[in-house]
């Protein structure tokens, strides 16, 4: 496993065993429990995992999942902690530190910050910066297609990344590259962001 990808697996692996099993995340609908769930499911089972991109295939998906849920949850994140098996995809040189890096870090977050009393953390330069890389792809899959207005992601250096590039209006939305990344992934009320613009469209975009 990959440097970045193996520090997250291992924070979030420490968040899910702290937090126990019926603790609330971001992800709506999912506790703890449910979210390991998912994310053993995600690397051991590819023929269930394709219910997460392809609807069609979704309940299946949930009834796997449900039986991943039923397991002891130290089981769960043991199984997590531990890695994929040698025969996932995941496993295949590379794989790991592409796919995984902002899938655990993202969920490591779901965790923190569903508590109420969550504080910030810092996030390396190093990591920092493979979050800026990933931030462009996210902005146009997630962020451009829920956004009603064209939205311009500005880091604390200047670079900007741009969501629906094609629709109309523009808002501002300036944070670390963390905060950004959370931002597109739909936790807005999370992320450390301020967002500037016309009032209407801040609102439609808050919304």
């Amino acid at each position: 496993m990959s440097k970045h990808a193996r520090g997250q697996r291992a924070r979030l692996a420490e968040l899910l065993a702290a937090a126990g099993p019926a603790a609330p995340t971001l992800c709506t609908g999912w506790l703890t429990r449910d979210l390991a769930a998912h994310l053993v499911l995600r690397e051991a089972r590819p023929d269930a995992a394709a219910g997460l991109v392809v609807p069609a295939l979704a309940r299946w998906t949930e009834r796997v999942q449900a039986r991943y849920a039923a397991l002891p949850y130290e089981e769960l994140v043991r199984r997590f902690r531990h890695g994929p098996p040698r025969w996932s995809a995941f496993a295949l040189p590379g794989a790991d530190e592409a796919a995984n890096t902002v899938e655990y870090f993202v969920h490591a977050e779901d965790v923190r910050r569903a508590a109420a009393d969550w504080a910030d953390q810092p996030v390396s330069a190093e990591l920092g910066e493979l979050l800026w890389r990933r931030l462009g792809l996210t902005a146009r899959m997630e962020l451009g297609r829920r956004s009603p207005v064209r939205v311009v992601l500005a880091g604390p250096d200047g670079r900007t990344v741009v969501a629906g590039s094609k629709l109309p209006g523009g808002v501002r939305v300036e944070g670390e590259p963390g905060e950004l990344l959370l931002f597109a992934f739909g936790r807005a009320a999370q992320a450390r962001v301020t967002l500037s613009g016309p009032a209407d469209q801040v609102a439609a975009l808050r919304g």
